[in-house]
């Protein structure tokens, strides 16, 4: 049986600005990825996101940014190895506060947005953030994009790593995310979208934005909660997996 992790960035509101559409996706996944508050997210929104996890059982995980609020972490920055440690690590903290007065656990830690992409390449942020990681909690689980830096260095940092693919990204034909700023990079078709996680989960590839077909690995699926199609993309996409007979299971039960 195919077994697959939905997960979804949750958590990212901020004071007055509502994004995303937390309370009616999360009913629908298994796992979340909670801003912690660099890019996105607040103390009030942190603590409200959690409880809905515990709720509805879904697994809970930290998505930490570069402070970057203006920018929702989308911009690249030049960081060192010790900032890009601690800042992880801050963050983490930050969302475990909210973890234990829920009395649920933190199960993973999934960079976001140019912290994502960025040490998806760069070996030395790679290595910082899974040492930020380690030196907190071993067991936390790092979600990342397959064949990239990220699991290279959590193979060496002996951290369990779970590949992730997207259902509303397109690819370049090295496996990386086609850039926001170009066109076709993210899609809006439900059908197209399903269609692909499919091809992702049960034949391990999917085409690229020049029309190749390269190979991809997944344990977990990710549907961006700010998207303005998130609750129809992730409604669709349970129900096509459920139909096929791919069961989906929290993050851990795929990992590794």
């Amino acid at each position: 049986m195919y077994q697959i992790d939905l997960n979804c960035d949750l958590g990212e509101s901020f004071g007055n600005y509502r994004c995303g559409l937390d309370e009616e996706v999360i009913p629908y996944i298994s796992s979340a990825n909670v801003a912690c508050g660099f890019h996105a997210s607040d103390p009030s929104v942190m603590a409200k996101t959690a409880a809905l996890a515990r709720k509805y059982g879904v697994n809970v995980g930290a998505h930490p940014g570069f402070p970057d609020l203006m920018g929702f972490g989308r911009r690249n920055m030049m960081v060192s190895r010790e900032e890009a440690k601690t800042m992880v690590q801050y963050q983490i903290g930050a969302l475990s506060a909210f973890c234990r007065v829920q009395g649920i656990p933190m199960t993973h830690v999934k960079p976001h947005g140019a912290l994502y992409n960025m040490a998806g390449k760069d070996a030395s942020l790679a290595e910082a953030i899974c040492t930020g990681i380690l030196e907190v909690d071993s067991r936390l689980i790092l979600l990342g994009q397959g064949g990239s830096e990220m699991e290279r260095a959590a193979a060496a940092a002996g951290l369990t790593f779970a590949r992730e693919v997207f259902a509303d990204r397109a690819y370049e034909e090295d496996g990386t995310l086609v850039p926001r700023t170009k066109p076709g990079a993210v899609i809006a078709d439900e059908e197209e979208a399903v269609r692909r996680v499919l091809s992702m989960v049960k034949h391990g590839k999917t085409e690229a934005v020049s029309g190749k077909e390269i190979p991809v690995k997944a344990d977990s699926i990710c549907v961006h909660g700010d998207g303005e199609k998130a609750l129809a993309f992730v409604k669709k996409i349970r129900m096509e997996l459920e139909r096929e007979g791919i069961q989906i299971v929290p993050l851990g039960s795929t990992a590794g």
